[in-house]
């Protein structure tokens, strides 16, 4: 629960940018851990506040200056995103820089096989997400002014050496999948580059569909998105098909026929359809690739949890998911 002081200096900004008019409500909403989000409510007006975390931050993380460029940025594209409002980096108001955006008043899925919807509604969600994703991959990034975003090229081996050096800095017992997996993707990149605007981490629970129709009306958590490469962004949604539920949010294992949901090639071919390519001959260096980056994710959670810098708790759950998914990446980098 945030301070009065908090609220009645954030209040009174809002009311100088002519946002509001007289006292605000604030009530913090679910997801966005990174960082904080809370809904805005003035009489019938309704914002939404996404904030840097208090504290000692790494300087590029929780970038919400970044998360507002991009939104901002795709305002007038076919990807549907919520209306930047102002962006505040003055930290005299509220503690940390923020931003305001619109509040979109809709639904949020968390578990993918779509409890409590119909076969052929969830098939339409799962169209859904894919149309998205391929919309973010074919925007021309130059044109939305998006070229110093990240670093064009070369995005495999430097996601791959970053993160390879943060699992051996770790200095704790590596699972076996996962060095294997560090020895085995360097050499396994595929030739063709290629560069876009990716997400970074999209997927189910990131997106608001319509309250009614089975539409997204938002795509939310540009936290991590950057210039990469695109195939990178699909795959990493993908992973939901290699992962049981029971391990991860997954949905590996279940009855996807009797479900509506599309297979996992049923949703490649979609993609590739959508951006006119085939991605199959590159699949299985993929599916490895975002399974090794969330292992080694896993593995430097363990390693803060170890040193008492996170949750003690999760450290031996967290050690033994950064081994299942490693040994699920392996798998896939087997012929």
């Amino acid at each position: 629960m945030q301070t009065p002081s908090f609220q009645e200096s954030l209040g009174k900004h809002l009311n100088t940018l002519g946002l509001c008019k007289g006292p605000i409500e604030l009530s913090q909403l679910t997801g966005g851990q990174s960082n904080p989000t809370f809904k805005i409510s003035n009489g019938n007006s309704h914002y939404v506040l996404r904030k840097k975390p208090s504290g000692i931050l790494l300087p590029s993380a929780h970038a919400v200056d970044r998360e507002y460029r991009v939104m901002k940025a795709l305002a007038a594209t076919d990807v549907p995103v919520p209306q930047m409002l102002a962006y505040c980096d003055d930290e005299s108001i509220i503690g940390t820089a923020f931003f305001i955006m619109e509040y979109l008043d809709g639904r949020v899925f968390a578990d993918q096989s779509l409890p409590g919807l119909a076969v052929g509604e969830r098939h339409q969600i799962y169209e859904q997400m894919n149309h998205t994703i391929s919309a973010i991959h074919r925007l021309d990034y130059v044109s939305l002014g998006l070229e110093t975003f990240g670093k064009p090229g070369n995005y495999f081996a430097r996601q791959i050496a970053r993160w390879s050096r943060q699992v051996r800095e770790a200095n704790i017992s590596i699972p076996d999948s996962l060095n294997k997996l560090m020895d085995w993707l360097p050499v396994h990149i595929p030739a063709e580059d290629e560069t876009s605007l990716i997400h970074g981490d999209f997927r189910m629970d990131n997106l608001i569909f319509h309250k009614t129709d089975l539409r997204i009306i938002g795509v939310l958590d540009w936290e991590l998105s950057t210039l990469g490469n695109p195939l990178a962004d699909f795959a990493y949604q993908c992973m939901a098909w290699r992962i049981p539920p029971t391990l991860w949010r997954g949905i590996q294992g279940l009855n996807l026929v009797g479900l509506g949901i599309p297979s996992e090639s049923e949703y490649i071919a979609m993609y590739e359809k959508q951006v006119e390519r085939s991605i199959s001959e590159r699949w299985p260096f993929l599916m490895a690739y975002n399974l090794f980056r969330i292992s080694a994710i896993l593995h430097g959670i363990t390693k803060r949890a170890m040193d008492g810098n996170a949750n003690a708790s999760d450290a031996i759950e967290n050690g033994a998911k950064a081994g299942a998914l490693a040994d699920l990446g392996w798998a896939c980098a087997q012929p």
